[in-house]
């Protein structure tokens, strides 16, 4: 008898530690834009702890109301809420990695290289640039032979992060389309066809000739897009890539809700469409199930990095690492 008092006891003890680790199973919904590295990253770390991960890539805005519905674990968006947003939804959002938003084109002829202005990605959204042979295109890019082929907009369908980007972007450099369309993860778009995911948009670019759209830049690369240099802030024409989405990322000052926006930042280096991609928790949540996902972020934060570079995006620094996990840490 006193042995099965002992063996009860052992079994208590041990059984809520195995149940929080090897099977469990973690849902999240949302952004597209870190799709392709958050199913590296799920992969790995299901083989190194036995937690399995499912997400769906469905958009940010899908990704906010499953988390506010409290159908998923953990929702994902590139469009951070604002602090009266998380307090009246009881929610806790932070940053998991940086990343550049391409703009990605389908011109006969023309490779990667392309140099396009703020301003002209901003007139050419607004209808104000709708052909390839037009005089500022081509007074900045003397060696191309540009065609005359109309221009065709492509754009998301569903609500995006890489949208709110992209349109925060559009609003910093235009003020024709901050006061007429704004910025959100879904805006009435002036002209355009749609795609569902960055995915669907890379699709349309790469199957319309005279065809331009903007997404994540790993589809851009693994999809072998072309994509075009923009003008910054500072006036240099900049490729999106890690150095110059970092130097974008340095100087985006971090608030203790993490809502940060770091568009067409300051910098010689910064490119000019960049943003974080972040986690949002519901702080009623189970509590089994917020520490899984606290133990996750923690481990992505510390072994991660080297895949989040490969795939072309920027890991935070270690300073906001620790400024998350202290957050977090008090769930």
């Amino acid at each position: 008898m006193k042995r099965l008092t002992i063996l009860t006891l052992v079994i208590a003890l041990i059984l809520p530690f195995a149940i929080a680790g090897a099977g469990e199973i973690l849902n999240g919904a949302g952004a597209t834009f870190p799709y392709p590295l958050y199913s590296k990253w799920f992969y790995a770390y299901e083989k190194a702890t036995g937690v399995k991960i499912n997400y769906q890539s469905i958009g940010s805005g899908g990704g906010i109301q499953q988390v506010k519905a409290g159908t998923v674990d953990f929702g994902a968006t590139d469009a951070p809420l604002m602090k009266e947003d998380l307090e009246k939804n009881n929610l806790i959002q932070f940053p998991m990695v940086a990343g550049a938003v391409a703009m990605i084109y389908n011109i006969p002829g023309i490779p990667s290289g392309l140099k396009l202005t703020s301003e002209m990605v901003a007139d050419i959204y607004l209808k104000k640039i709708i052909n390839w042979s037009d005089k500022r295109i081509r007074e900045i890019n003397p060696g191309l032979k540009l065609p005359d082929l109309p221009i065709i907009v492509a754009h998301r369908s569903d609500g995006s992060g890489t949208t709110n980007i992209f349109t925060w972007f559009l609003s910093d450099v235009s003020s024709e389309w901050s006061k007429n369309v704004g910025s959100a993860t879904s805006v009435n778009w002036p002209t355009g066809i749609g795609g569902k995911g960055n995915e669907g948009v890379a699709g349309l670019v790469r199957q319309t000739r005279g065809c331009i759209g903007y997404t994540e830049l790993a589809y851009a690369l693994q999809t072998k897009m072309t994509y075009a240099m923009l003008r910054n802030r500072d006036g240099n024409y900049v490729n999106p890539n890690h150095e110059t989405t970092q130097a974008a990322a340095d100087n985006a000052t971090i608030p203790s809700d993490f809502y940060v926006r770091f568009t067409y930042s300051k910098g010689k280096d910064s490119y000019p469409i960049a943003g974080f991609t972040y986690l949002i928790l519901k702080k009623s949540t189970d509590k089994n199930k917020l520490s899984a996902i606290v133990k996750f972020t923690e481990w992505a934060y510390k072994n991660g990095n080297k895949d989040a570079e490969e795939l072309d995006y920027i890991p935070l620094p270690e300073s906001l690492k620790t400024k998350v996990l202290k957050t977090v840490g008090k769930l």
